[in-house]
């Protein structure tokens, strides 16, 4: 039998364990309401940034004319001709460059590293990748200003802030996205994949592009599509040298303007008189769909396993 002191014992034993177990539920339960509270600040912060844009955007489009205000390539203030065709072509064509000079050189990069780079030089490579993506947008305006627009003057003609200077700074800007995720998607790929192809005769080459890559290739377009998104969006830097006019470029070396261009260089000056100001908040609800559309294709290829 127990005696008295041996049950007090057990007693004050019990009451620190109920203790224990109140205070780690109310520590649970406080962090829980914690992560919530800032999870629905998240998302109140998103929607109200989508409902604003877009309750000044609508009835502003409808002012101008749907028609008219996607079609037409001129932004013209004191006529209060506000069209977004040209910034929409200048967007595309920007986009559609920097996709040419970056998702070639992005996989090849991807590639060397996930199978072909000694140890010894992915430990320069891997962090030299991170710091370029780290790099200021408006640093890359200014080595595109300093660097690649005399080129492209010497190259083309004209002042050198063209399509080809910003489709070129644009293409450098998405390398680390298209590098990182590509990697990371091609090392994912069961080994066995790569073994049994080899296994079956094929070379580490037609092993990597017909097995690998295939293997890998939702990976592979979320990186492209992701790259994508941010030459869409990038503002200071293309502010700097695509020459910021309101035209339809019809070569390479023609100066023009993007849908970000054109807020960042107007906003600061739009008149509240007129339509100016609604017109550039219309850009950028347009801006803004167009990346959340992106970003909706984004999500549904991660649902694929690599």
């Amino acid at each position: 039998m127990q005696t008295n002191s041996e049950n007090a014992v057990a007693e004050e034993i019990e009451e620190s364990i109920a203790k224990v177990n109140v205070r780690g539920v109310v520590k649970e339960i406080s962090m829980k309401v914690l992560f919530a509270v800032a999870a629905a600040l998240f998302v109140l912060a998103v929607l109200t940034i989508c409902i604003y844009l877009l309750l000044d955007a609508i009835p502003t489009i409808g002012e101008i004319g749907f028609v008219k205000f996607f079609t037409d390539d001129r932004w013209l203030i004191r006529s209060e001709r506000f069209g977004i065709g040209s910034l929409v072509v200048g967007t595309a064509l920007s986009t559609v460059g920097a996709l040419v000079v970056g998702v070639p050189i992005g996989l090849m990069t991807a590639t060397f590293m996930a199978f072909y780079c000694p140890r010894w030089l992915y430990k320069i490579i891997k962090p030299l990748t991170n710091i370029l993506a780290g790099i200021p947008s408006i640093v890359y305006g200014f080595f595109g200003l300093t660097v690649i627009v005399p080129i492209s003057r010497e190259l083309l003609g004209g002042g050198g802030l063209n399509l080809l200077t910003t489709s070129f700074v644009l293409g450098i800007m998405i390398l680390p996205t298209i590098i990182s995720i590509s990697e990371n998607s091609l090392r994912a790929v069961p080994k066995p994949f790569y073994e049994g192809a080899v296994a079956l005769g094929a070379t580490k080459e037609r092993a990597i592009f017909r097995t690998m890559f295939p293997a890998a290739s939702s990976g592979v377009l979320t990186a492209i599509i992701l790259g994508m998104g941010r030459a869409i969006g990038e503002t200071a830097a293309i502010t700097l040298i695509c020459g910021n006019i309101d035209q339809i470029p019809g070569s390479l070396a023609d100066p023009f303007i993007t849908l970000a261009s054109a807020i960042a260089s107007g906003m600061g000056y739009a008149s509240t008189t007129n339509l100016e100001r609604p017109a550039l908040i219309a850009v950028a609800a347009v801006l803004l769909i167009i990346i959340l559309l992106i970003t909706t294709v984004v999500m549904l290829l991660k649902k694929k396993k690599y």
